[in-house]
């Protein structure tokens, strides 16, 4: 089995005829935290959803860790915008933990204690067990995005997706997301992240990928995420003061 843990190479995508994606090729290695950058309409979260299959495609293969997402789909988790969620759906904080046991399951054969242990372990992680057995409707949105945080560890992936996890969230949460991000990268887990504010990326992200429908720069922060790459992401949408050697204020809008 190869050790890349994402390799998407010639991917295109377009929404009635209109591109959206053109030919990203890339490969994400093990153990980072990588976050993907650019102005509104680049490209971002169809990405992600494109290489999930939740969306179709014009070209490209995508593989995981050297086979088909279909054949490894249990070794990906997948955080999704929370806009993206129907929250008055009546159900738990834990049974939607739970949920990300069922790759492991099969189809079927039912959660038990075991899966219950599991889903309580990875809320405990994200500052929730107390509130397992809330409707997710009577949370709040920092709430929300931490019981979808919960899932995907429950589902002990290798690769995960996650769309704006920051978006909307309060500074604890911020907090907790981006410890958590850390202790998986710890564990060899390989994390990519639809990010938005430029300002954190140095702090949060070792690898980046400055997109705009299609690869302007991807590699270690250090080494891409500089002035003339942004300017060249974000054309005239980017304002910057430098601060010191070391740090931008930036203003995307």
């Amino acid at each position: 089995m190869s050790t890349v843990p994402l390799t998407i190479t010639n991917m295109s995508v377009a929404y009635q005829k209109k591109p959206v994606l053109r030919n990203i090729t890339f490969e994400a290695p093990e153990g980072k935290l990588i976050g993907i950058v650019g102005p509104n309409g680049a490209g971002k979260s169809t990405l992600i959803k494109a290489a999930l299959g939740l969306i179709p495609s014009l070209t490209g293969d995508v593989s995981i860790y050297g086979r088909p997402y279909s054949e490894q789909r249990n070794l990906v988790g997948y955080v999704p915008q929370r806009e993206s969620v129907d929250w008055d759906f009546p159900t738990s904080a834990l049974d939607v933990v739970i949920m990300g046991r069922y790759g492991h399951l099969g189809w079927f054969k039912r959660p038990g204690s075991a899966e219950k242990k599991i889903a309580m372990e990875c809320l405990e992680k994200v500052g929730m067990a107390d509130l397992a057995n809330r409707q997710i409707s009577q949370l709040s949105g920092g709430q929300q995005q931490r019981i979808f945080l919960a899932r995907a560890l429950a589902q002990d992936a290798q690769l995960y997706f996650m769309d704006e996890p920051f978006v909307g969230v309060d500074a604890a949460t911020e907090k907790a997301i981006i410890t958590l991000l850390n202790e998986l990268k710890m564990l060899k887990k390989t994390v990519l992240v639809v990010h938005h504010d430029l300002a954190t990326v140095k702090e949060y992200f070792d690898w980046v990928m400055l997109l705009n429908l299609q690869i302007i720069a991807y590699g270690p922060t250090e080494q891409t995420f500089t002035t003339e790459k942004l300017q060249e992401t974000y054309g005239g949408r980017l304002t910057m003061l430098q601060q010191d050697d070391k740090s931008l204020i930036i203003d995307s809008r």
